[in-house]
């Protein structure tokens, strides 16, 4: 009795990241890389806040059509690769400078997204579904940039990133990538795979050094590292947050220094450590501001 084939069965597309191999960097590049970053990083904060603006824009917009607007989508896609190839830069992952435009096909870090449908139900709660990624990647992010220094060193005294070290650098920057990318609403896949895939994985073969990402045990223990030197650095800057707090308060208890959940997810993403954000308080015994770690 004749049968209709199964139905196909589609894949949720999850934006890639694709990289060359670790290789040997110039050590002056290397040595002098958050100098060489400065021209981005001004740059950079320009393109976000327009990122911000058109994220808004579009999120009415993906709530009427089902998808992103055209020049939304446009303009996100080419955002999102550009932070990303200053990010890969700035954590030593590459020694090519990142060119100053959206489209670079010459360039080696590359990442492809595929916007299309989204659930309109997703889209309108994406700023609370996201945050358990928020979370994951912000903690990895700081763990990372935690023993920054260390890594610096590293580079700079070998020529190269170890392997290892590259793969779970660049497992970070992969879910950093998908996490904006989920977040701006240019794909409807969760960030996931942290940890990278399985060998084997990729059903016609390596596509690049990262494609699959396939992380070694020491790489995988990197990660964790990162994640446990993320959480901590979090406690103690809490701890010391509401000391300094306490201590400003006069131990009377005010809630001038509440935190908002949403604060870091609504933030344009702007590669370098991650720190508290620093604002004005006035002392008690003066009119003069000073700057208190929120």
């Amino acid at each position: 009795m004749w049968q209709a084939p199964p139905a196909p069965v589609s894949r949720e597309w999850l934006p890639v990241l694709d990289m060359p191999a670790a290789g040997p960097q110039n050590r002056w590049t290397v040595l002098l890389r958050m100098l060489l970053l400065v021209p981005q990083f001004v740059v950079l904060w320009v393109l976000s806040v327009v990122a911000f603006l058109v994220t808004v824009i579009g999120w009415f917009g993906a709530l009427l059509l089902g998808r992103l607007p055209g020049f939304a989508a446009d303009y996100l896609s080419g955002f999102v690769p550009y932070e990303t190839r200053v990010d890969a830069y700035l954590m030593l992952a590459v020694d090519r400078y990142p060119p100053f435009r959206f489209h670079t096909p010459e360039y080696p870090v590359r990442v492809e997204l595929r916007p299309g449908e989204l659930n309109r139900l997703a889209v309108l709660f994406r700023i609370v579904l996201v945050i358990p990624a928020s979370i994951v990647q912000g903690l990895v992010y700081a763990g990372w940039w935690t023993v920054s220094f260390v890594i610096w060193l590293v580079v700079l005294v070998l020529g190269r990133m170890p392997q290892p070290l590259y793969e779970a650098t660049v497992a970070i920057l992969r879910y950093r990538m998908r996490y904006t990318a989920y977040l701006l609403m240019l794909t409807s896949a969760y960030p996931k795979r942290l940890f990278g895939e399985e060998p084997g994985s990729e059903p016609d073969g390596p596509v690049s050094a990262t494609r699959p990402l396939v992380l070694s045990g020491a790489a995988r223990g990197l990660v964790v590292v990162f994640l446990i030197l993320g959480l901590a650095s979090s406690v103690t800057g809490s701890v010391t947050a509401s000391v300094n707090s306490d201590d400003d308060d006069g131990g009377n208890g005010g809630d001038d220094n509440g935190i908002n959940p949403t604060q870091h997810v609504l933030a344009p993403l702007v590669p370098g450590p991650a720190g508290p954000a620093v604002r004005p308080v006035l002392r008690p015994d003066s009119d003069e501001p000073r700057a208190q770690r929120a």
